[in-house]
C-alpha cells in the first residue's frame, strides 16, 4: 500500500478484512468543534475515532505529546488497530492531522499505514458513502511495539544549536515564525529557534485539500532551503504540523526526526533563546 492513497482507491478497498480506517480528526479550541460527535455525525463506513487529545502524554503540560508506548498499544488494541493489518487514516480538520496519526503509528513501529489525499472532505465532496453513530471495533492484538528513534527532546534541540548537524524546519505561518504574530499560548514568546528554516505546512496542499505532486513538493522544499540528503528536524506549535512536513519529506524520500515539544515547550522555557524576523 502507498503512503498516500486515493478517495477511489479506498472506495474499492472498503469492507476488506485487513483493512482499517482510522478519523484522526482534531480541533484546536479556537475553532470550537468537536470532533468525536462530527465522527459520530459522520464517517467514511468502517473507520474507527482516534481521540488525538487523549492518545496523549496527558501529564505534560503541552498538549498532544506522545503517550507511553504501553498506552498507545491499548488504545489500538482497542479501535482493532493490530499486527498485519492496513491503516488508512483521513481527518476532517482545518489543519491537516492525519499526518500527527499516520507519524505516531509509524513511531511505534505500524508500518502499513496510509493517509487519505484530501481526507474526509474530498470523500463527500465526491457523494461517497458515509455512515453515522458510534463505531464499534473487534478489539485486536497489538503483539510489540518498536519505538523508533525519530523523536527529538528539547536536550537534543539545544544540543543542535551549535553544529546544526539537524536541519531545523519550521511548519508554522509565516508570521508565527517570524515573532511578528503572538502566540496564543500563555507564558509563550513568540519568534522560532535561532538558525531553523521555515516552510508553512499549507504550501504541501492544493487548494481542495489534496497533497501536492512530487515535483511541486520538492519545490516547496527547495524553496525553503532545505537538503532532503541531510537530517532533518521539524517543529511546530505543538508537534502537529510538523507531522505534515515529515510526511511531505516522507513523499520525497526523506526520513525526518520531529521535535513533539514544538514550540510549546521551546517559546515557554524562559532559558531558550529565540529568534525572530524571516528565515535567512
Amino acid at each position: 500500500m502507498d503512503s498516500l492513497v486515493s478517495t477511489g482507491w479506498l472506495a474499492a478497498e472498503l469492507g476488506a478484512s485487513d483493512l482499517r480506517i482510522v478519523d484522526a480528526s482534531y480541533f484546536l479550541p479556537e475553532h470550537g468543534r468537536d470532533a468525536s460527535a462530527e465522527f459520530a455525525g459522520a464517517h467514511i463506513p468502517g473507520a474507527v475515532f482516534l481521540d488525538l487529545r487523549a492518545v496523549a502524554d496527558t501529564t505534560s503540560p503541552y498538549p498532544t505529546m506522545l503517550p507511553s508506548a504501553d498506552a498507545f498499544a491499548r488504545a489500538m488494541q482497542a479501535l482493532g488497530v493490530g499486527g498485519g493489518v492496513r491503516v488508512v487514516i483521513y481527518d476532517a480538520s482545518p489543519i491537516p492531522t492525519s499526518a500527527r496519526a499516520w507519524w505516531m503509528l509509524r513511531h511505534f513501529g505500524l508500518s502499513d499505514v496510509a493517509v487519505l489525499d484530501g481526507g474526509f472532505g474530498k470523500w463527500q465532496a465526491e457523494g461517497r458513502a458515509t455512515d453515522g453513530g458510534v463505531a464499534i471495533s473487534q478489539p485486536a492484538r497489538l503483539a510489540e511495539v518498536s519505538v523508533r528513534s525519530d523523536v527529538r527532546t528539547l536536550a537534543e534541540m539545544r544540543g543542535n544549536l551549535a553544529g546544526g548537524v539537524e536541519q531545523v524546519l519550521d511548519a508554522r505561518s509565516a508570521a508565527r515564525f517570524a515573532g511578528e504574530e503572538p502566540e496564543t499560548r500563555p507564558g509563550v514568546a513568540a519568534g522560532h529557534i535561532p538558525g531553523a528554516k521555515h516552510l508553512h505546512y499549507a504550501k504541501l496542499f492544493h487548494a481542495d485539500g489534496t497533497w501536492k505532486t512530487v515535483e511541486e513538493l520538492r519545490t516547496a522544499f527547495d524553496d525553503a532551503a532545505v537538503d532532503l540528503s541531510r537530517p532533518i528536524v521539524t517543529t511546530c506549535g505543538s508537534g502537529i504540523t510538523a507531522a505534515v512536513l515529515a510526511f511531505g519529506a516522507h513523499l520525497l524520500g526523506a526520513e525526518t526526526a520531529l521535535y513533539d515539544g514544538s514550540w510549546s515547550e521551546w517559546g515557554a522555557d524562559p532559558t531558550t533563546p529565540k529568534a525572530t524576523g524571516a528565515a535567512r
